[in-house]
């Protein structure tokens, strides 16, 4: 059976290197999984996410003209949330039913109430300090 961009099949690490894994697939060819592809996190040390002889399921990346076969690991795994979660950090609560718009309306309007409360805060300050300054004694 013929291998295809996007398939996914397993197969037996045989070498470990520095820059990826060479990986023994059904019919006897050898593909290769680059460091990038072996996680979803920063992966400094191939051995610790795979071993030598380790069954591992594998998804066909690229197959180029030379018969070269590009393989991922991190790629057959599912994503945990294609989606990022909005939380409201002020009342630990999701803000899951706004629209993008009506967010960043949100957000101007706390933002502009924020500033006018520094500015009385520090306009206060300021004839405080000015009336020190000005007493005679």
């Amino acid at each position: 059976m013929p291998l295809e961009v996007g398939q996914i099949v397993e197969g037996k690490v045989t070498g470990i290197t520095h820059f990826g894994a060479f990986i023994e697939l059904p019919g006897g060819e050898t593909g290769l999984v680059h460091i990038s592809e072996i996680a979803d996190t920063f992966v400094k040390d191939i051995k610790n996410h795979i071993k030598d002889n380790e069954k591992v399921k594998v998804k066909v990346i690229s197959i180029d003209k030379e018969g070269r076969i590009s393989l991922s690991i991190r790629r057959v795994k599912p994503k945990k949330s294609s989606q990022p979660i909005e939380i409201d950090w002020i009342n630990g609560r999701r803000d899951s039913g706004l629209s993008f718009e009506d967010k960043l309306l949100k957000f101007l309007k706390e933002s502009e109430e924020k500033q006018q409360d520094l500015r009385r805060n520090s306009e206060s300050k300021k004839k405080a300090a000015g009336f020190r300054r000005n007493r005679d004694y």
